[in-house]
């Protein structure tokens, strides 16, 4: 992401009232959900049992990362609620895809991107929480 596009986020988010957040923090979450989307995407068309749940995995993340990139009118609550249903969705994708991953290299890297996403959502939620 630029260093333009960043400058901006960070006036809406000021505006929104959070201009505590860490913006490596949100960039982070961002490309750890572009990633996730991407590996949900490529894991859903090997129609294993756990294509349902990928689907909707690559769903949720594009709707974060849109939320995120679109701060006008957000708040930290609907941001904290938004980051706990990727979260949550994120654990059930993974967990299916690590049903599958001795079998299957692709659900094997979906989980651990499934994974990485969760994690980096939780660093949001966890500096988005400071400001409280």
């Amino acid at each position: 992401m630029n260093s333009m596009m960043m400058d901006m986020m960070s006036k809406d988010m000021a505006k929104a009232g959070m201009s505590t957040t860490d913006m490596s923090v949100l960039e982070a979450c961002l490309d750890a959900c572009s990633a996730c989307e991407q590996a949900s995407i490529v894991c859903s068309m090997e129609m294993t049992p756990c294509a349902p749940a990928c689907m909707n995995c690559a769903a949720m993340c594009n709707t974060m990362m849109n939320c995120m990139l679109r701060m006008q009118g957000m708040t930290r609550e609907v941001t904290m609620s938004m980051l706990d249903a990727t979260i949550a969705v994120c654990q059930m994708c993974m967990d299916e895809c690590m049903a599958h991953a001795d079998d299957s290299e692709v659900c094997k890297m979906c989980a651990q991107s499934c994974k990485a996403c969760m994690d980096a959502c939780m660093a949001l939620k966890n500096s988005l929480m400071k400001m409280a």
